[in-house]
């Protein structure tokens, strides 16, 4: 997965110049910039407090950005600013060319109805009506994300937290969306749950040619999922290139220190 792209496509799919945050006076981000090409995917990673989650709820139409420009290059309507896109198209893409995957899943789920109704609603978002064939998508996701086809019925908050990620996953994939934003998708889980669902994430990205924006603290997470990354401090990006040169020989000394830290774990 950290290997580069051999040719970067000619278009990318979404396009960031000098996009900035703040919260009253105090800097969320600033200054970011950088191409996402299709297939791509893209790790942030920093310290709590770096910016990199905020610089992710811009990107993904959560936060308003105070500075710079966001486009994305939709299947519809080509290529769209996001600081002009009406809500209601926002919301489209949020159904059907986008999905978020939060780092609690159940900030990303509706626990009060089945797994095969939380995957089932999102196909019913994009105008599915036929109960047969949206059940049958849901067993088909479950298997996907390896979750018995018997637990359709069962209630998400009966599941184990990482079932209820890998449930969150199915539920944002099953509409064949283009660009995935994730953040922390491996937090708060015990190491063998993590190598499992990072096992699965790769397949799913690499089988369906996703774009992914990744927030991650954790470098080995970044250096599995990420062709290319960026490092975060104090809102700003202090460095990015491919994973695997960040990582092997990084300049800044703060990223210096980030891999230092992770050899020492």
């Amino acid at each position: 997965m950290n290997a580069a792209l051999a040719i970067a496509p000619a278009s990318p799919l979404l396009e960031v110049r000098g996009v900035g945050h703040f919260y009253g006076n105090r800097l969320g981000c600033q200054e970011v910039s950088f191409d996402l090409y299709p297939g791509e995917v893209l790790g942030i990673v920093g310290e709590s407090g770096s910016g990199k989650t905020t610089l992710l709820s811009c990107l993904a139409g959560r936060l308003d950005f105070a500075e710079g420009r966001i486009r994305y290059d939709s299947r519809s309507d080509g290529l769209v600013d996001l600081a002009t896109l009406s809500e209601a198209k926002r919301r489209v893409l949020m159904r059907t060319e986008w999905g978020i995957v939060h780092q609690n899943p159940r900030d990303g789920l509706r626990m009060g109805v089945s797994a095969g109704a939380n995957i089932g609603e999102r196909l019913m978002a994009v105008g599915q009506r036929h109960f047969g064939k949206i059940r049958a998508a849901a067993g088909d996701w479950l298997a996907q994300v390896e979750i018995a086809a018997d637990r359709m019925d069962d209630l998400p908050m009966s599941f184990s937290g990482g079932m209820q990620q890998r449930l969150q996953i199915a539920r944002n994939l099953v509409t064949g969306p283009r660009l995935v934003f994730m953040d922390e998708p491996t937090g708060g889980l015990d190491v063998s749950v993590q190598a499992r669902l990072l096992d699965l994430l790769r397949r799913l990205v690499a089988d369906m040619s996703l774009s992914v924006i990744l927030v991650t603290h954790d470098l080995a997470v970044a250096r599995l999922l990420a062709h290319r990354l960026m490092v975060m401090k104090g809102g700003h990006v202090v460095e990015s290139g491919l994973t695997d040169q960040v990582l092997d020989d990084p300049h800044h000394p703060y990223t210096q220190l980030l891999v230092s830290s992770m050899l020492q774990v």
